[in-house]
Parts: C-alpha cells; structure tokens; sequence
C-alpha cells in the first residue's frame, strides 16, 4: 500500500455536471493555444508540407490576404483562388495541427465562430438536441473541430447531417484528425455501410497532409516516466497544490459514470493528477475513456505523476494493432510529454 497524506483531491469524489450554455461557452481554444498564430507556428524546413500547409491556412482564413494588406493603405489586395468550404488536417500526431486550427480561429475576422473537439460537439448534441443544435450554430461563419473522429454509426449519422446542414448556408470548417476523411470509421465500425454520408462529408473538405515528426518527444527520451511508491506522494505535494490522487483502477471505473464532455469539468483547478499503481488496459471501452480523458489533461497542461505500469504502455499490443491505434498512439504521446511536465 502506498501512504499518501492527507490533503489531495480525489477526482473520484467528484461527479461534474455541465450545462448546454456552458458547453456553449466553452467552444473556444483550449488555454495553451490561446496565443496561437501562424506567425509562432514553426514548420520544420525538413518536412515541406508543414509550410505549404500553414501557407495554404493562411490564405483560407484570410491572414495572408491582411499581410498582403499591410504594405499600404491603398496596396491591391490579393486574389486568393475560391476552395472548398473546409479544410482537413490530416497528419501523425505532434505536427502541430491543433496549434494550426487554432491560429485559423484567431485569425479569421469571423463574428460568430466555433473550436472544440469532436466529442465536445457530439456531446452538444446529445445535451441540447439535435434541431435545436443545428439553430444555435445556423449563421455561424466557422467551425473548428479537432481530433475529428467517427468512432460509431450515431456519430456518423449526427456528424454529417449537422455538417450538411451547415454548409449550405455559409458555414466555413476547418477540422484536424490523424485519418483522411475518407477512411474515418474504418476498423472501428462497417464504414462500407455508410460510405455515401462519409464521402458527403468529405467533399466538403480539401485535404492538407501534414508530415512531420512528433515536437513532444524531440526533447525526452520517448517513454512515460514512472516513480517509485516511495518518491509518489513526495512528487505531487512539491508539484503544487491542488493536487489529486486516486488509484488507477478506480479512476478508469469512475471514469464510466462521468461523460466524456464533462472531464474538462473532472480535471477543473487541478495542479497535478497523480495516478497510483497504473496497470495495462485490456477493455477497449475503458481505454477510450482515459485517451478522452488524457486529450483533456493535455489540454490543460495539467502534469501527471504515476505509479506501476510505465503509462506509455498502459494500452495493450492487441489494442495498439486495432482500428483505434492512432488514438492511442496520440494518447501515449501526450501522455509521455505530461509525466515529464
């Protein structure tokens, strides 16, 4: 048995409930990409298609038109050709899509826009309604959607439709996701069922592949760091307060009682996530609930310090072969830079 003392907060103990107008509110960069721009985007000269990419995304969300401007009052302003109504980051993870999503919502000078992760949209539907939903977004000029996943036929049909419904009437998108748009769902549900809504959604999207490798792991040594029993409760009181701690397995239980849109809400004030005696997953449904659960710590910058299993290698090889490997591919990785934190 681990002696932790006193003093640290349980996100066990905590059952969080999130409003529709909360959820609303919410729609915005996370904190770490409040500041993001095209201008602190570096693309790594070895990878070309980062530049093209951050070039293209500079003239769809307008920057590079207000650059062009910048050189005088009465400078002609420059004719960017007509694209589709969105645009589609696909790349490995760490390449910097997320900052680049982000850098499109503040630059483009849209009155009404959008960001949140896919869940968080999905989540919006299931919390307002689906009519009711497609009215609160109707006007808006952009939607940013990160981690774009189809990880069921419901998020398929809700996705899509929401999505069609939006274009049509002015609506710009822009999303990111570690798979092409036309091959969403595929190992994780009969994709051939609904090819006709996949491949709707995806003419509505220009693809920009981004290559790269992963800027969270360029300065450690690739695997998630794990402390000794001993070195645990020590670690998380000198990491700043508040600091929580729950053991694993619990966590992963309570983790099922709590949607994935309300975690944000789970992980609220926390300093540091401490995680005791961490084992190998080996059900997938309690796997992709800590990999939503890890998107929104990393959103948050919150350090994680953890016992037992290494968390780099909290997924099992069967899973890491399945058709949700790039999830927990992402996850690995932003768990890896978190233990570092």
């Amino acid at each position: 048995m681990n002696s932790v003392p006193a003093g640290f907060v349980h996100l066990i103990d905590r059952a969080p409930q999130v409003t529709g107008a909360e959820m609303v509110a919410s729609l915005v960069p996370p904190p770490q990409f409040d500041h993001a721009t095209f201008d602190t985007y570096r693309a790594d000269p070895a990878f070309p298609s980062q530049q093209e990419a951050k070039d293209l995304l500079m003239a769809f969300s307008g920057a590079a038109r207000t650059a062009a401007r910048g050189g005088g009052l009465f400078r002609r302003r420059e004719k960017v050709p007509e694209t589709k109504p969105g645009v589609y980051l696909d790349g490995g993870f760490g390449v910097g899509k997320t900052h680049l999503l982000a850098a499109i919502y503040h630059a483009m000078p849209a009155r009404r826009k959008y960001f949140g992760s896919f869940i968080e949209y999905t989540a919006l539907v299931g919390a307002l309604g689906y009519q009711q939903t497609v009215e609160l977004f109707r006007g808006a000029d952009l939607l940013c959607i990160d981690e774009f996943e189809l990880d069921d036929p419901g998020d398929t049909m809700v996705m899509t439709r929401l999505l069609g419904e939006l274009v049509p009437t002015g609506t710009r998108l822009a999303a990111t996701s570690n798979t092409p748009p036309n091959a969403l769902g595929e190992g994780r549900f009969a994709a051939q069922d609904f090819l006709r809504e996949i491949h709707a959604m995806a003419a509505s999207f220009q693809t920009l592949r981004i290559d790269g490798t992963d800027y969270r792991q360029r300065a450690i040594d690739g695997h998630a760091r794990a402390l000794p029993p001993s070195e645990y409760a020590e670690a998380l009181a000198a990491s700043g307060a508040p600091a929580s701690d729950d053991a694993f397995g619990d966590l992963v239980r309570h983790l099922a009682t709590v949607h994935p849109s309300r975690y944000i809400r789970l992980i609220e004030g926390i300093a540091t996530i401490g995680l005791r005696d961490v084992v190998t997953l080996d059900d997938q449904s309690a796997a992709l609930r800590f990999v939503a659960f890890v998107d929104r710590a990393y959103d948050a910058q919150i350090p994680i310090r953890a016992t037992g299993v290494t968390l780099d290698r909290v997924f099992s090889d069967d899973m890491l072969a399945g058709g949700y490997r790039k999830k927990y591919l992402r996850a690995i990785s932003r768990l890896v830079a978190l233990t570092h934190a």
